[in-house]
């Protein structure tokens, strides 16, 4: 299968915050944040494989500042690794006050999906052609992180075994 450069499958997504979109601080609710990391993660898992994806981790969310009512999020997602069947994804949260132009970093996550086959199953995906800087650096850094989240994965299942779950 042939490889994809990361720029091919780079997603922005924005949005204005509402009131409906924040909590008694005036700040948008970190719940609101996560779907919109997922939504992005999503889209860009798609445009690189070109197969429905379903989530299968999201290592943590990192919320570093808070996003105001009135702001807008912008949320930048890429791939940095492929592996057989699922993407690494990489989605940066940043916020702007459009009036001031302001704008800051608020936050960031790792997500993985896992592409389906038209019965569901997971499916191959084409590798990951890292060519700047950054992109080469997530790359490499990237094995490190899947075998945490093995790691962590095989706990949880032999927790569940353990309570009877």
């Amino acid at each position: 299968m042939e490889g994809k450069p990361v720029r091919i499958s780079r997603t922005v997504y924005n949005d204005h915050v509402l009131p409906p979109d924040t909590n008694n601080r005036n700040t948008i609710f970190g719940g609101k944040v996560m779907a919109f990391v997922d939504k992005v993660g999503a889209m860009t898992a798609m445009k690189h494989c070109r197969k429905p994806v379903v989530t299968a981790s999201i290592d943590s969310m990192d919320f570093l500042a808070p996003v105001l009512l009135g702001e807008t999020i912008n949320l930048e997602a890429c791939v940095t690794r492929a592996y057989r069947t699922s993407v690494e994804v990489y989605v940066t949260v940043r916020s702007e006050d459009l009036v001031t132009g302001k704008g800051k970093v608020t936050g960031s996550s790792y997500l993985t999906f896992v592409a389906l086959d038209e019965n569901g199953h997971p499916t191959e995906v084409p590798p990951v052609i890292p060519e700047t800087d950054e992109e080469k650096r997530q790359y490499d850094t990237a094995q490190a992180r899947y075998v945490i989240r093995q790691q962590r994965k095989q706990v949880r299942v032999e927790e569940h075994r353990r309570l009877g779950l």
